[in-house]
């Protein structure tokens, strides 16, 4: 027997899974993520902070259930999302994220066997102007998004660089999550500046405080650090661009965070 779904057909023995994502202005990828976990998740949940364009539309067209919520951050939407979810086990994507062939087998055989861990990692590779980046800082990273949310979840003071917890075990599932997080470069500029000021605020507010030799040499260790030590050079002209723009990241998170402590606007 088995359970109808929006183009796909999903086993009854296997573990139920919702799927978690949170939007604004995402009408152009949207459709892609939720169809990338369809195959799989029998219950699609869509917390959107306030787009104005058709994202909400799209989703819904896609089978998903589209709840409002103004974003409050980043961590605490990624919350909201999971607790809105109908089942226990929930997999939380970004609208710029895509399930891979190899990982989407990998998570249905561990739902078919009802799941052995409390979640699961993945190895997720960013695309970064057209092609996967291998090395550097923007090389294949971890992420934990396949989990039991009564086990853990999106938890902790920072709503941003946020990442989920838990109290059991954690494995580690084969495959990849492709990650498109950038449509130009000013998007990516203005992501970045974003970010820079999330960042500074959040910690002047935990008590931080820079000082003028992080400005200076923050910035020249994270060039070091992903171009050279972690080989972002074999990336080519991705890898030197990439390493020089992370550069300007932390040093515009440093500098505003510096101005707010001393009194100024950042």
């Amino acid at each position: 027997m088995t359970a109808r779904y929006p183009f796909f057909r999903i086993p009854m023995t296997r573990r139920p899974i919702s799927l978690c994502v949170i939007t604004q202005n995402e009408a152009d990828r949207i459709r892609d993520c939720l169809l990338s976990a369809a195959p799989f998740c029998d219950d699609m949940v869509v917390v959107d902070g306030g787009s104005t364009d058709d994202t909400v539309a799209i989703a819904e067209a896609a089978g998903a259930r589209v709840i409002h919520r103004p974003f409050d951050g980043f961590r605490s939407q990624k919350a909201f999302a999971v607790a809105q979810a109908k089942n226990d086990w929930v997999l939380c994507l970004d609208a710029d994220e895509r399930v891979g062939a190899d990982l989407r087998a990998a998570i249905e055989q561990v739902a078919d066997a009802g799941f052995g861990a409390a979640g699961y990692r993945f190895h997720r590779r960013n695309d970064f102007f057209g092609r996967f980046m291998r090395h550097g800082n923007a090389g294949a990273d971890k992420v934990l998004r396949l989990f039991d949310r009564r086990q853990g979840g999106w938890r902790g003071p920072r709503e941003i660089h946020e990442s989920v917890s838990l109290d059991g075990d954690v494995r580690m599932l084969p495959g990849f999550l492709d990650h498109y997080p950038y449509r130009s470069l000013s998007e990516l500029m203005a992501k970045q500046e974003r970010y820079a000021h999330m960042m500074a605020t959040e910690e002047f507010a935990a008590g931080k405080r820079a000082t003028l030799g992080q400005i200076v040499v923050s910035p020249m260790w994270r060039f070091f650090r992903g171009y050279v030590l972690r080989a972002g050079f074999l990336d080519g002209w991705r890898g030197i661009v990439y390493a020089l723009l992370r550069v300007e990241y932390v040093r515009r998170k440093y500098v505003k965070l510096w101005l707010l402590q001393h009194g100024q606007k950042a």
